[in-house]
């Protein structure tokens, strides 16, 4: 493997997509992709839970279906603020040793900054659990009639920022602008909590990725692909586009993640 300095890819999924077919979509298929990219690790949700009035069963699913890849894909599992006895899923989270759980506010039809979500935020933060939390899917241009999810608005992450000072979110799926618009509304302590995927952000000839490494700053970033929505290789060739270093390049696709999860 070419990268063998610690490396996760923080967004991805297994399991079948409501709104179309996927060509590849099991564990053995993301560990291949792991092992022909040189990444050691991939944090996975999944799919159907995204819409599930209940996501529970769906964890059961995610925990057995990757347990015999225990040690390159680790379960991230959807926790519903609503539902009775959620605080259980937070506890059941902690003892599985997951490394954070996720929500879907605009997909489960939350308030993405309501009661429900900042006591989902404060639990996380008091279970020392991040939060991850996905912009999107799909491009726009691309969803199904039916799939009417707004993308995840930027006021609602610098709220959810600030519920709690001990929170840490790992936003997957955003772009420049969101970005931007949240980074720079936040206080220096309250920005270095928040960790950024790069699947979304332009690379050449746009060079988002390049400008948002220059002015808000390479630590804010990781590496996540959204396989198998997305493809890959175009976040490892942005990675390669760049002019970065290998200690940036290393922060990037690992040093970053194990740093904030520390925090």
């Amino acid at each position: 493997m070419e990268h063998l300095v610690t490396s996760i890819d923080v967004a991805t999924f297994t399991g079948e997509y409501p709104y179309r077919q996927l060509a590849k979509n099991s564990p053995d298929w993301l560990v291949a992709q792991l092992d022909r990219l040189g990444l050691n690790q991939a944090w996975v949700g999944y799919l159907p839970a995204i819409l599930h009035r209940d996501p529970r069963p769906g964890n059961e699913v995610l925990h057995r279906v990757i347990a015999q890849h225990a040690e390159r894909l680790r379960p991230v599992p959807t926790v519903d603020p609503r539902l009775p006895h959620w605080e259980e899923d937070i506890d059941a989270a902690v003892q599985a040793g997951v490394p954070s759980i996720r929500a879907y506010p605009m997909q489960q039809g939350l308030d993405p900054a309501g009661a429900e979500m900042r006591a989902l935020a404060r639990a996380a933060a008091s279970a020392s659990l991040p939060l991850t939390l996905t912009v999107r899917f799909e491009d726009l241009r691309q969803r199904h009639p039916l799939d009417t999810a707004a993308d995840l608005p930027g006021a609602a992450l610098r709220s959810l920022a600030r519920c709690d000072p001990d929170l840490r979110i790992l936003v997957a799926h955003a772009d420049r602008t969101l970005v931007e618009e949240v980074h720079f509304g936040l206080t220096p302590d309250e920005g270095q909590r928040l960790l950024w995927d790069i699947s979304w952000i332009w690379g050449p000839p746009e060079n988002h990725l390049s400008l948002l490494l220059r002015t808000v700053g390479v630590e804010r970033f990781t590496f996540g692909s959204g396989m198998p929505l997305r493809i890959p290789d175009a976040v490892m060739a942005k990675l390669d586009l760049l002019d970065l270093s290998e200690l940036d390049r290393a922060a990037i696709t690992g040093g970053n993640l194990e740093r904030w999860s520390s925090l």
